[in-house]
Order: C-alpha cells, then structure tokens, then sequence
C-alpha cells in the first residue's frame, strides 16, 4: 500500500499544469510571436485542459499613459457605458480594443485609482493587468480554442509567458486561470503547490496589497510585487522567494523588459530550457519547444534547482 501510495504521489506532481514561456531576440521572432506561443502552449493541453491564458508584451503605450487588461462576463458586454462613464470621471483620453470577452484600454493618464473605481461602479469587470505594454488574456477551455478565440497567432510582440491549467486546488473559472499580475508589467505563471501561501496572503494584506482570488500562484505573484516596491530587483525579490516560499514550483516570471524562470530547492517539477540566435524559450516540455524555428540546434538544459535564469531587453 505504501509503495502504490508514493507512485501516485509522485504521478499527481507531474501532471499540474503546463508552462511555456518565449524571448524574442531578432524581429522576425517579434512579427510571428503570437503564432509561436500559441503553437507551444497547445503542445501543453493535456497538462491542463481546465483553463489556459497568456501574458503577451507588446504595443508600449507613451510613458505617463497605461494599458490595462479587462476581463468581462460575456462578449456582449457593453464597453461604450464603461468607457463612457469612465471618461466622464477621470476627464482624459481613453481607447478601447475589444478582444472577444477582454478590452484592452489605453488611459491618458497613470492610472492612479483607477482599481478602486472600477471595482467599486462595475464590480463585474476583472482586471487582469496593467502597465505599459503587459496585455493578459484567459479563459476556461482547452489552449487551442481559448487562444483561437482571441486570435492569439496575429498577434506581435517582444515576449510572451502561457499557462495551461489543471485545476486541482481552487476552482474552475476565469479569474483563478493564469497568468496572474499584481503590479505594473509584471505577471507570474506557476507549476505547482505552494504550502504556505495562506500566512504569506495575510501578511501581504497587511502591506496593501489586495488579492482578488484565494490561488495560491496569485499569493506569489503578489509577493514578488511586495518585494520588488521595497526596493528589490527581480533577481533580489527572487532570492527571498526561495527563503520565504515554501512548497514545490516552476515559476515564469515576465516583467516589462523581458522574464525569468527560477525552480524550488527539491526542483521536483519538469521544465526545459532552450536558446538559439534568436530566442529564449522555456517549457514544461520539451515538445513545447520542438515546434520552434531552428529548435534543433538550439542549446537545451534542464534548468537547475534555485538558481535563477533571466533575460531583458
């Protein structure tokens, strides 16, 4: 009984989610990275067929401008009386891009209180990020059809982290789906379990940091955001993850200029690396990577338990 106990353990540890996450390098990895991330994260369905999302960095708005990711209840929810309504208070420029049940919009100004409003007169929308070029996008469903609906592969960009998600913690909706983003560009995508992310929630709500599911990825995602406010970079915030996050985990971490990967101590969840001329990628499998151009002379490494790889622009 015990044997046939740890094998399935160990099976269960294996299967959580997939994660795929890409840097471009040249512009012709820029031009086709929707079509790219959307090709890697379908290779990662059967990993997580509950929900998939992505993170895509792209179209930089002018600096004191914000873009932010809005998710809706349906596609026919009315924008024109949120934007409306919103010009009306804020007095400056608003645009607004539909995509399916998300709106991205473009404000004329730095977005001071903006969350607070929001959630206060439309308290249906989900805002999913914010920030100068970070746009994400999720839903419940299998990768390829969550990624068709927004027409993912027209898409360009300078990175892009995906998720897809088996739920085995929290529950099946749109707002526990990844990728998860608590602070200005930056996201997180995560692999695994996390067993104190209760107390780490508390303590962060106690700095002011406010948490819109009870996930335990959004737990990190605002954590590094806490620590990067106090005056950590990514890699210091990351250092202190390792310290202070307790569980098992594969994180893709994706921030204004570009992302980073690190894995727990025990490093028990799978992740593969690879890099060519022109880009950086990383994946719960390799498979993930096999459909990139020039992955077959692409250097390859399994990255290494709590050492903490990064790239920017």
């Amino acid at each position: 009984m015990a044997i046939s106990y740890c094998y399935l353990l160990i099976l269960r540890v294996d299967i959580l989610c997939g994660i795929v996450g890409l840097f471009a390098k040249s512009p012709s990895i820029e031009q086709s990275l929707g079509a790219h991330i959307t090709n890697m994260l379908t290779e990662m369905t059967e990993r997580g067929p509950d929900s998939a999302g992505f993170a895509i960095y792209r179209k930089p708005v002018e600096q004191g401008r914000t873009k932010l990711t809005i998710l809706a209840p349906s596609e026919s929810y009315d924008w024109h009386e949120m934007k409306r309504q919103l010009t009306k208070r804020f007095e400056c420029e608003i645009s607004c891009e539909v995509h399916a049940n998300h709106a991205v919009l473009t404000l004329g100004f730095d977005g001071a209180g903006v969350y607070d409003w929001f959630y206060e007169n439309f308290p249906e929308l989900y805002i999913n990020s914010s920030g100068s070029t970070i746009e994400i996008y999720k839903d419940k469903g299998l990768p390829i059809n969550v990624l068709n609906r927004f027409e993912v592969e027209k898409l360009q960009g300078t990175h892009a982290l995906g998720h897809s998600r088996m739920a085995t913690e929290s529950a099946v909706t749109i707002q526990h789906s990844h990728p998860f983003s608590t602070g200005q560009d930056l996201c997180l995508v995560h692999n695994g379990s996390l067993s104190n992310h209760n107390i780490l929630r508390e303590n962060l709500q106690k700095q002011g940091i406010i948490f819109r599911t009870d996930n335990d990825s959004e737990v990190a995602a605002g954590y590094l955001m806490h620590r990067m406010r106090e005056g950590d970079s990514l890699d210091e915030a990351l250092e202190r993850a390792l310290v202070e996050l307790d569980g098992f985990y594969t994180f893709a971490i994706g921030t204004r200029d570009g992302f980073a990967v690190l894995r727990d101590p025990v490093a028990c969840k799978p992740a593969i690396m690879a890099e060519t001329d022109e880009w950086v990628a990383m994946a719960s499998e390799y498979r993930a990577i096999a459909v990139l151009p020039g992955a077959d002379n692409a250097e390859c490494w399994e990255p290494e338990p709590a050492k903490i790889y990064s790239w920017s622009h």
